[in-house]
């Protein structure tokens, strides 16, 4: 009823949009946690920085590894039935993270549990949603969905860090489950998977589109689903190109400066709270940043956005250990130049996704490109953590990752190139 209420006022598609951001929101907030309690932890239980980015590595894996499985149950099942269980599952995992006394539980219930909760609540949803439910501001929409996990962090950050002070690290954790709790009620009664279920069709798309869009294939398997496309990706250039490149992205975005930047200025004499208000001053930034982006690849060659993003990344990383060595100011300069770029690679490298592999198979390959961006998180934030412990700073891990952004740069600008020269007419022989 309230569906047929509004669509005679505004396209019941932006209702979903705004659900998603919200549920998204909520993934991001929950995310950025580990960063909150790594010096709580370190003195309640004295397990190490590596010992504990150990479980955040393995939360950015199976983050990233469930993406694709999770666009084929979306598929298989419905998208809003698998947000349920996603949220559920957090509230069980969060309940239980206050009980445990030994690292390894901290491995499986932050590592295994919430990698797989908010691996079903990541950027692969907006994916979705956006290819579903329009045509018209595409781009538009993907920008924000992408930007609620700038949004989360400048929610979620500062009151998860006042919790963890004040109230100590289990109230964090309580926090996040009673916050999963009341998005389900929302999901459950405003939630729809398509347009096609209430009598729509995508925003700005023609008549004839909810006659042709297909339905979803009820009876596939979602795991061979999920490797039919991840065959797909491998066969094109283009999928390694966009994984490659979004391997560095999640290497220098969560896994580094989302993981370690806390700790880091922590280091440098910055108080738990005011460190979680820099990251999420970040957020703020990168809500405008990757908003325009989004705006901005319905507009501009998605590839020639994608090298500038990298570029200007990979010299902000190479400015942060001057930065945090210098006046708060100047780390200000930093959180201004690198927060307008945190995520603003999401929508672009969507938008180059779709454009190559088409709208139905969207989910399920960029699912396994996402898996390659949580992969190289994983891999930064464990290197982060070990470098820190062995060497005592973090210079070498931000240096290190500043340069991997320019060699993404250079990668990017290929894509579509390849396959271009291959297709392209060989010269006649003249006798």
């Amino acid at each position: 009823m309230l569906a047929r209420f509004l669509r005679f006022r505004f396209h019941y598609g932006w209702v979903i949009a705004v659900i998603i951001f919200l549920t998204m929101l909520f993934s991001a907030g929950m995310r950025s946690m580990p960063s909150v309690l790594i010096v709580p932890l370190e003195h309640e239980f004295g397990w190490s920085n590596a010992a504990i980015s150990l479980s955040v590595s393995i939360n950015l894996v199976i983050y990233g590894l469930s993406g694709p499985f999770t666009a084929a149950l979306m598929q298989r099942f419905g998208v809003g039935r698998v947000i349920m269980g996603a949220l559920l599952l957090v509230v069980i995992a969060c309940g239980l993270t206050t009980l445990m006394s030994a690292s390894w539980q901290l491995d499986l219930l932050w590592g295994v549990l919430l990698g797989l909760a908010t691996g079903a609540l990541a950027s692969i949803l907006g994916a979705i949603i956006a290819e579903r439910w329009f045509v018209k501001q595409r781009g538009l929409v993907m920008g924000i969905l992408s930007a609620s996990n700038a949004t989360g962090q400048l929610v979620f950050l500062p009151l998860l860090a006042a919790l963890a002070v004040s109230a100590g690290w289990r109230a964090a954790a309580w926090g996040t489950a009673i916050a999963a709790l009341i998005l389900l009620p929302l999901i459950i009664l405003f939630f729809r998977d398509r347009p096609q279920d209430i009598g729509l069709r995508p925003y700005g798309a023609p008549e004839e589109a909810i006659q042709t869009d297909p339905a979803p294939e009820k009876s596939a398997n979602p795991i061979t689903t999920a490797f039919s496309g991840l065959f797909r990706g491998m066969r094109s250039p283009d999928f390694w190109l966009l994984s490659g490149s979004f391997f560095i992205c999640g290497a220098t975005t969560n896994g580094l400066i989302g993981t370690h930047l806390i700790p880091a200025e922590m280091d440098h004499g910055v108080t738990e709270i005011l460190a979680a208000s820099t990251l999420a001053l970040i957020g703020i930034f990168d809500l405008i940043g990757t908003t325009v982006s989004g705006w901005l690849s319905d507009r501009i060659d998605n590839r020639w956005l994608l090298c500038w993003y990298y570029g200007l990344r990979g010299l902000s990383l190479i400015f942060l250990p001057y930065a945090l060595n210098s006046s708060y100011l100047t780390l200000m300069v930093f959180v201004v130049f690198y927060g307008l770029d945190w995520v603003a690679t999401v929508p672009p490298t969507v938008r180059l996704t779709s454009d190559i592999f088409g709208k139905e198979s969207v989910g399920i390959v960029f699912g396994w490109i996402a898996a390659a961006h949580q992969l190289g998180a994983a891999s930064a934030a464990s290197f982060a953590g070990i470098s820190r412990t062995l060497l005592g700073s973090y210079q070498v891990s931000f240096i290190s990752c500043g340069l991997l952004c320019l060699v993404a740069a250079g990668m990017v600008i290929r894509i579509g190139r390849i396959q271009r020269k291959i297709r392209a007419p060989q010269p006649q022989l003249v006798a």
